[in-house]
């Protein structure tokens, strides 16, 4: 009862409450927040720092940035919906906070678009070495299957388009990416597409933030081709997927295109079945169906994998120790 008190009377100010408005509606800097608020950055912060200790913001760092929003689950995002409902929808003070906020949207959706602008010739040279991206896009549906309720994870999310693609079913999406102009281009795509369970991280794939078995699906979209060690980022993969949940993998067959590593920084020319099935394996994965997409001259392939059961991983450890001998 206390912590329920506790929470209560964190969001019991006038300040509070505008934050908590915002901070539903998408992920915001500090910087961003005072520009909205029109408060100085000390007093924002103040406020801040108590919402985050009572449990109703969430606090994360992207490089120098810091940023802020309401939570996705426990007991703090079980208490702000039903405060944020009582709030009057014609309140003036919270009309002006809401048209600063698209103001502060339509300035991310610009640095995105220019962002994008620039590296889209790139993108689009690539893309035309493969099969349509809509039959990728919905060959990796179909693989991925019925997402109600679960919880997603997209490795390498970079513009946001597969979290875009898949988080509408999901209880929460969560892209990771190490570029920050990608997260940019990533945001302004989720808030334009009005996904607010959806979210994205600075994060290194090699050393998710997360706990084992947390995501009901992991993706690694055309990823691992830029990868300089491909099975120690699918162990880790595997090692945040949820039992009973599906890992899955679009990438490129083994091809021959050199210029792509010349002049995309492509560590791998595509992979083979063998290779990407002994990864599944060794990170205690039992390979499924792969999905093969040829176009001209790139074949994308769909690998999937789901965590072996207990005795099959004994058995695959067994062999391993067995080999090493």
């Amino acid at each position: 009862m206390e912590q329920v008190l506790a929470r209560l009377r964190a969001a019991a100010e006038a300040t509070r409450l505008r934050l908590l408005a915002i901070c539903a509606e998408c992920e915001l800097t500090v910087s961003e927040i005072t520009q909205i608020i029109g408060q100085s950055q000390p007093r924002v912060s103040r406020h801040l720092k108590l919402l985050c200790e009572a449990g109703l913001l969430v606090r994360f760092r992207e490089g120098t940035w810091v940023f802020y929003r309401t939570p996705h689950s426990g007991p703090g995002a079980d208490l702000v919906q039903p405060v944020l409902d009582l709030l009057p929808k014609d309140d003036e003070t919270l009309a002006l906070d809401r048209a600063r906020l698209d103001q502060v949207k339509a300035e991310r959706e610009k640095i995105a678009t220019e962002y994008f602008r620039a590296n889209a010739e790139d993108w689009d040279r690539i893309r035309s070495l493969h099969v349509d991206e809509a039959v990728v896009e919905k060959a990796l549906l179909e693989a991925v299957g019925d997402l109600t309720g679960g919880r997603i994870l997209d490795v390498g999310t970079g513009t946001g388009r597969i979290l875009e693609l898949l988080g509408r079913n999901a209880e929460e999406g969560v892209g990771v990416d190490m570029s920050r102009e990608m997260l940019a281009v990533a945001r302004a795509r989720l808030q334009r597409a009005d996904l607010s369970n959806c979210l994205v991280r600075q994060a290194d794939m090699y050393q998710l933030p997360y706990p084992g078995g947390m995501f009901d699906v992991v993706t690694l979209h055309q990823v691992l081709h830029f990868a300089e060690k491909p099975e120690a980022a699918l162990a880790e993969a595997a090692r945040v997927l949820a039992p009973g949940g599906k890992l899955v993998i679009v990438d490129f067959a083994q091809h021959e295109q050199e210029e792509l590593r010349e002049e995309h920084a492509h560590r791998r020319l595509g992979f083979d079945d063998g290779s990407i099935n002994d990864w599944f394996r060794a990170s205690g994965l039992e390979p499924g169906n792969v999905v093969s997409l040829p176009g001209k001259p790139l074949t994308v392939r769909i690998w999937m994998a789901r965590p072996m059961s207990a005795q099959a991983a004994d058995k695959v450890q067994r062999n391993s120790e067995k080999a090493a001998e």
